[in-house]
């Protein structure tokens, strides 16, 4: 009531605001008699707006959808951009101006195409002035790379390694020296932003501790900052399992690009697994999920490293592959190299020991899919190579064993990057913080020229 007729309404006699207050009064009874009024109060009372956004949130926001849009395609033109993200010609503008003011993304003239009109200006990511720094560990293997923003590959360094070369110093070591060769190779005024780590294990997101690595015997082991301590690195740090991060690169620049739903089995020494859902990876309540070399499918199988019997690692694993064709089970990369060539030249115990690898690969596949109906699995590591010839076996115990509504729609298909599909996932998972809060991100670059 405004402030005019509340003066009035002071001036009203007692009497006649008796007479208001009981006829009011009576009103109120009968709607409150009435079956749903009750609820229809308090919905009305319990009803909250949603909170609105600070300008400058809603500012940060905005260059984060750009800056996404770089980094997935590369460059793109503000017309693209207009459409893609939906926001204004001039909010793009705007945008565009303040990346390039920070040196994330640079700004060019098309050169004419002969059509009517001035080209729209071409917008593109600045990868060789913008990176971060991936680290691999796998148990045959390491690798250290910059990559820089828009996916691109600037300079890489990798190593095999003995497996009786595997202890947390020694790890810690190798990778120094492959870390210096990759910031030896970048431009001293190149801004690294962060830092992503693939682990060989079980990683505990809330401390980034690795919990479990059984194929090279690390329990609990603060791999992160052991290896920014070795390097002298004073940067934001992610790290997850291995699996995780190749499924992680393959949705975003592999065989699985745009699908929402991507599960990704990994074969290496051990097996292991990554579940990607709209695009983020699924962490569980502790950031193990995904382990699918450990679903317990064999009754009477063997021991598991992990300290469990009869997981499909031990049945689907690069030991079980090689001890099934008659090979030495530690015989490493060298050894399935081997094989797949006898496989190719149709040797009769090595087609028969990857059909049996292809039985059990569709038996733990089935009950995962029933699980989580993904749209697509993708194989990675030894299986994406050993694909042509365990798919038919697999296949028999998928369609005998998967639903079929979800078998009939499920694809199965090799990745498509390559057997350092992990290294990729870290540093797309190092680059999805700065993406998230390009602002933030800026306090915590250093230029090459300081690391050492």
């Amino acid at each position: 009531m405004s402030e005019p007729e509340c003066h009035s309404v002071d001036r009203i006699g007692s009497r006649v605001a008796s007479g208001l207050e009981r006829r009011y009064g009576e009103r109120r009874q009968e709607r409150l008699a009435r079956p749903d009024a009750i609820m229809r109060m308090f919905t009305v009372v319990t009803t909250n707006r949603a909170p609105g956004l600070r300008s400058e949130a809603v500012r940060e926001s905005n260059l984060s959808t750009i800056l996404r849009e770089l980094h997935g395609a590369g460059t793109a033109s503000r017309t693209d951009l207009v459409e893609r993200t939906g926001l204004t010609r001039s909010s793009v503008h705007a945008l565009v101006g303040e990346l390039a003011s920070f040196g994330l993304v640079a700004e060019e003239r098309p050169a004419p195409d002969g059509s009517p009109g001035r080209p729209s200006t071409v917008v593109r990511a600045d990868p060789t002035r913008n990176v971060v720094l991936a680290i691999e560990v796998l148990v045959d293997s390491l690798a250290v790379a910059a990559f820089g923003l828009g996916g691109v590959e600037v300079h890489a360094e990798h190593m095999e390694r003995p497996r009786d070369r595997t202890t947390p110093e020694q790890t810690v070591v190798d990778v120094g020296d492959l870390y210096r060769r990759v910031v030896a190779m970048l431009d001293p005024a190149c801004a690294v932003y962060s830092v992503g780590i693939a682990a060989p294990g079980l990683v505990r997101q809330s401390d980034q501790m690795v919990v479990l690595a059984p194929n090279v015997g690390w329990k609990n082991l603060p791999l992160p900052a052991m290896l920014l301590n070795k390097c002298g690195l004073d940067l934001p740090v992610v790290v997850d399992n291995e699996a995780a991060l190749a499924a992680l690169a393959e949705t975003r620049r592999g065989a699985a690009i745009n699908l929402d739903s991507v599960l990704c089995v990994w074969g290496e020494v051990g097996i292991g697994g990554g579940i990607v859902s709209d695009g983020q990876l699924m962490q569980g309540a502790s950031g193990f999920a995904g382990e699918i070399g450990h679903l317990p499918i064999n009754l009477d199988g063997v021991l598991c490293r992990c300290g469990a019997i009869g997981c499909l690692e031990t049945e689907l694993g690069e030991e079980s592959l090689l001890r099934r064709a008659g090979r030495p089970p530690d015989g490493g990369r060298a050894a399935l190299t081997a094989l797949f060539a006898d496989a190719a030249a149709g040797v009769p115990g090595v087609i028969e020991a990857l059909a049996e690898q292809g039985r059990w690969l569709g038996i733990g596949l089935a009950g995962v899919i029933n699980l989580l109906d993904p749209n697509v699995v993708v194989l990675g590591g030894y299986l994406g190579e050993a694909m042509p010839f365990l798919v038919e076996s697999m296949h028999v115990e998928l369609d005998a064993r998967s639903i079929a509504a979800i078998g009939r729609s499920l694809s199965v298909v090799p990745g498509a990057c390559g057997p350092h599909a992990p290294l990729m996932g870290a540093a797309e998972l190092a680059w999805e913080s700065v993406i998230a809060n390009p602002i933030e991100s800026l306090d915590h670059r250093v230029l090459a020229s300081e690391l050492h």
